[in-house]
C-alpha cells in the first residue's frame, strides 16, 4: 500500500520537469526581453529628445552671440563712419575720463550708453573696439596706476551687482585675448582680477610721451650745422691723433673702413677715450670733429640717467644705447655718441658693494660694458680722471687721446687767434709767463673783450690783460703764506 501510494508522487514531479513547462519558462524570458528592449528605447528616445533640447538651446545660444556680434559690428561701422571733424579737440586721455566720469553708479545701463555716447565712439575708433568693450576698458583705464582690481571692485563701482556683469565677461575676455588688459596669474589670486597692461598705458598716453620723448631727444642732440667752427691748436703728436680720426670720420672714408671691418669679422664700432687736464680742449675737438665731418651729436646728460627710482638709472643708460641705435637707422650719416664728463660713469667698481648706491653704479657700468662690446656706431667719452678709469673700460677704447697743457708755440697760437690786436712780443711774453691751458686763456680773452665793452675799447690796455691772467692764476695765491715771517 505504501509502494503505491508512493509512485503516483514519483509521476508527478516528472510531469513538472516536461517539455512543456520548459516552453512556458523560454517564453517568460522572451517577455522579459521584449519589455527590457521597450524600456532600453525610451531610454534612447529620452536622450534624443534632451539632446534635441540642448542643441535647439545652443542654436539658440549661437544665433543671439551671432546677433550680438552683427551689432557690434555695426558699432564699428558706425564708428568708422564717424570722420576727425566729429571728435575735433579730443584726445584718449580726456575721452576715458568723460566717461569713467559717466561710468559712477550708471549700473551700465542704456541710459549710460546714450549719454556717453560720443566718448566711447571716440575710443571705439581709436582702439578699433565696440562700444561695449570701450565701456569695459575704460573700467580698467581709470585704475591703471593701481594693482590688479577685481570684478567685484568694478560692480562697486558701476553701482550694480557682480552677477550683472557676467554678461560682459565675452568682452573683457576679448579685451585679454588682444594685450588690453591682463590677468593675474598669482596662485594666491582667488578671483579673477585684472588691471590694464603696460603696452596699453604707453599706447593710451602715446601722444603726451611721445612728445615729451621726442622734446628731451631735441635737446640732447646738437646739430652740425649749429656748431660754430674754430681753429684749434694742437701739440705735434696730438695734431696728428686727430687729423688721424677726422679721416676715419670722413663720410666716405667711413663706409669703406666700416665695411672692411664687416668682411674681417671684427667689431665695427668705433670708441674713442679723449682724456686730460680740464680746458685742454676735449669736448671743443668732438664739437670739430662733428662740424668737420657733417655728423650730428647725441649727447648724455648723465645727471638725467641716475635716478632715485631703484632699477630706473639702469633702464636710462639702456634707453640711451636704443635711442641712438634709432638715431643711426634714421640718420643718413652716423651721429656721434658722446659721454661728456663721463667720470661718474667709467670710474673704478667697487668691490663687494653692499650699499644700494654703489650696487646701483656697478650696475651701470656693467650695462655700459656690455652694450661697448657689441657697439656699432661712434662713441667718444672725455674725462678728466683716466687714472680712475676701470681697467674694463680701458679695453673697450679702441682710441685713447692724452690732452695735455699746450706748449709755448701752441699757446702763442692760442693766444694771436683769441687776441689778434697783440703784438708778437706781448703774446710770446703771455704764453711764455703764464702756464695756461686753452679753455683758461679763452676765459681770459672773454674778460678782456667785457672790459673793452664796457670801458671803451682805448682802456683794454697790455697791463689790463697781465692782471686778468694774475686773476686766473689761482695757485699762485693759494701758495701764499699766511703767518709771520722768521
Amino acid at each position: 500500500m505504501d509502494d503505491r501510494d508512493a509512485r503516483p508522487c514519483v509521476s508527478t514531479i516528472k510531469c513538472r520537469a516536461s517539455p512543456q513547462n520548459n516552453i512556458t519558462f523560454f517564453s517568460l524570458c522572451h517577455h522579459l526581453a521584449q519589455v527590457a528592449f521597450f524600456f532600453v528605447l525610451i531610454i534612447l528616445v529620452a536622450k534624443q529628445c534632451i539632446f534635441y533640447n540642448h542643441l535647439c538651446h545652443h542654436m539658440k545660444k549661437e544665433t543671439l552671440e551671432c546677433i550680438e556680434l552683427l551689432k557690434s559690428r555695426l558699432d564699428l561701422v558706425e564708428v568708422c563712419e564717424d570722420n576727425e571733424d566729429t571728435f575735433k579737440g579730443m584726445d584718449m586721455i580726456s575721452a576715458v575720463c568723460q566717461v569713467d566720469k559717466l561710468l559712477e553708479n550708471s549700473s551700465l545701463s542704456k541710459g549710460f550708453f546714450e549719454v556717453a555716447e560720443k566718448p566711447l565712439r571716440f575710443i571705439s575708433m581709436k582702439m578699433n573696439l565696440t562700444m561695449r568693450q570701450s565701456a569695459v576698458f575704460v573700467l580698467f583705464a581709470s585704475e591703471c596706476f593701481s594693482s590688479y582690481i577685481s570684478i567685484d571692485t568694478i560692480a562697486e563701482k558701476c553701482g550694480c551687482s557682480t552677477i550683472a556683469l557676467l554678461r560682459y565677461l565675452n568682452d573683457i575676455d576679448e579685451l585679454e585675448k588682444r594685450g588690453i588688459i591682463c590677468r593675474c596669474e598669482e596662485r594666491y589670486c582667488c578671483t579673477r582680477t585684472y588691471r590694464v597692461s603696460q603696452k596699453t598705458i604707453n599706447e593710451l598716453c602715446g601722444d603726451v610721451l611721445s612728445d615729451s620723448e621726442l622734446e628731451s631727444d631735441e635737446k640732447n642732440i646738437i646739430k652740425h650745422e649749429e656748431i660754430i667752427g674754430k681753429e684749434l691748436f694742437y701739440d705735434t703728436e696730438i695734431d696728428s691723433q686727430i687729423k688721424k680720426l677726422r679721416r676715419l670720420l670722413d663720410r666716405e672714408q667711413y663706409r669703406i673702413v666700416h665695411q672692411r671691418m664687416q668682411e674681417k669679422g671684427f667689431r665695427c664700432g668705433f670708441t674713442c677715450l679723449f682724456y686730460g687736464d680740464p680746458g685742454t680742449g676735449k669736448t671743443e675737438t668732438v664739437l670739430q670733429l662733428a662740424k668737420r665731418t657733417g655728423r650730428d651729436i647725441l649727447q648724455v646728460n648723465i645727471s638725467q640717467i641716475k635716478s632715485m627710482w631703484v632699477g630706473e638709472s639702469e633702464k636710462n643708460i639702456k634707453q640711451v644705447f636704443d635711442d641712438y641705435r634709432r638715431k643711426v637707422k634714421e640718420s643718413d650719416i652716423t651721429p656721434i655718441l658722446l659721454f661728456n664728463e663721463a667720470d661718474a660713469i667709467i670710474g673704478k667698481r667697487q668691490e663687494g658693494a653692499e650699499r644700494a648706491v654703489d650696487k646701483m653704479e656697478n650696475s651701470i657700468q656693467n650695462i655700459i660694458l656690455q652694450e661697448m662690446e657689441t657697439f656699432d656706431g661712434i662713441l667718444i667719452a672725455t674725462t678728466n680722471l683716466a687714472r680712475n678709469m676701470d681697467k674694463a673700460f680701458e679695453r673697450r677704447f679702441l682710441y685713447k687721446v692724452k690732452f695735455e697743457k699746450p706748449t709755448v708755440e701752441a699757446r702763442m697760437s692760442i693766444w694771436q687767434s683769441m687776441l689778434p690786436m697783440l703784438d708778437e712780443s706781448d703774446i710770446r711774453i703771455l704764453a711764455t709767463r703764464y702756464d695756461f691751458s686753452g679753455g683758461q686763456i679763452e676765459n681770459i680773452a672773454r674778460r678782456h673783450a667785457i672790459d673793452g665793452i664796457l670801458n671803451g675799447e682805448d682802456s683794454t690796455s697790455f697791463d689790463s690783460l697781465v692782471q686778468h691772467c694774475e686773476n686766473e692764476w689761482l695757485e699762485k695765491k693759494r701758495s701764499t703764506c699766511i703767518g709771520f715771517a722768521i
